[in-house]
């Protein structure tokens, strides 16, 4: 446990107390810091800060003193919004390394439940790429599985745009393992990403949906004119399709976000133009047949279906 200066709480300056830059947390949402700077006018800052002390030298060659936050950014956050001049703090005793002031900041987020989940790989990464530390250290010193640390990082393998809505809360920690299932898929993993977001799919859907791709791709390998065939559907429609062949013919299955995007699929079809009648050609009248050639032609034999029929559209359903 770490020791402090006599075991006390002090009140310091609020503009004395700087941030620690090793803060793991990045977003502050506006409206709890404002509900607890209501709480802290009503019944002041329940729980000290946690700071260590820095004396500074002084231009006029005095010495002053300065402290930095190790835990607690959110409360003093509040307080200067709340107007109190001074808030109460614990006084760390001892030179603090980057390395203690990161796991400090990473180890009270984390009892808090305070950091999203991308904050908290990126915090990991920190303590993996800087200090050098391993999965299963790490693990140990925020009382995580070394499975547990490691998924988290995993997170940070997505596009940066997934990452923010993580952050936005606009798709939970949740719809990140489905996302990362298609991490070598980036068309996929963008089509699915819209997905989530358009049709509001939960986890479990969005799982589903990655599953079957996988287990499709896979079924398709043998046939690669398939595939072929298939990423041209999606390059010109812009949306996920898939062929599912059967013995005769197959199924042809498009997905669609709205409306509008069900309208702009229909224009690309130009279905309208399929009821439009061909223009008339001008066939010559043939000369009526003699009775010899009615008996060959009723003794002829017939020619057996053109196999391209067999490939026909009208043998696919959409």
């Amino acid at each position: 446990m770490s020791r402090f200066y006599n075991d006390a709480i002090f009140w310091v300056e609020v503009d004395k107390i700087h941030p620690n830059p090793y803060q793991p947390r990045r977003e502050f949402d506006e409206l709890q810091l404002k509900s607890l700077a209501d709480s802290i006018r009503q019944y002041g800052v329940l729980q000290a800060l946690v700071v260590t002390r820095n004396e500074v030298e002084k231009e006029d060659g005095g010495i002053g003193v300065e402290y930095e936050l190790i835990a607690g950014e959110r409360r003093l956050r509040a307080s200067k919004l709340a107007g109190l001049s001074q808030v109460p703090v614990l006084i760390r005793d001892g030179e603090e390394t980057d390395l203690m002031k990161l796991e400090l900041a990473i180890i009270e987020n984390l009892q808090r439940e305070d950091l999203n989940a991308v904050d908290r790989a990126r915090a990991f990464d920190k303590l993996t790429k800087e200090f050098g530390l391993k999965h299963n250290e790490i693990g140990k010193k925020v009382g995580k599985s070394r499975e547990y640390v490691s998924n988290t990082l995993r997170i940070l393998m997505l596009p940066e745009h997934m990452l923010n809505a993580v952050v936005e809360n606009k798709i939970t920690e949740g719809h990140t393992r489905p996302l990362m299932m298609l991490v070598d898929r980036p068309e996929e993993q963008e089509t699915l990403f819209k997905e989530i977001i358009f049709k509001r799919l939960n986890v479990r859907e969005a799982e589903s949906i990655a599953r079957n791709i996988a287990v499709e791709r896979a079924r398709k390998l043998i046939d690669q004119e398939l595939i072929d065939i298939e990423d041209q559907f999606k390059e010109k429609l812009g949306t996920r399709v898939r062929i599912e062949k059967r013995e005769e013919g197959g199924r042809v299955t498009i997905d669609f976000f709205n409306k509008d995007d069900l309208r702009a699929l229909l224009d690309r079809f130009d279905i309208g133009n399929l009821d439009t009648a061909a223009p008339e050609q001008v066939v010559e009248e043939a000369a009526p047949l003699t009775e010899e050639e009615k008996i060959l032609a009723e003794d002829e034999p017939k020619k057996p279906d053109d196999d391209e029929s067999l490939y026909s559209v009208s043998n696919f359903s959409i």
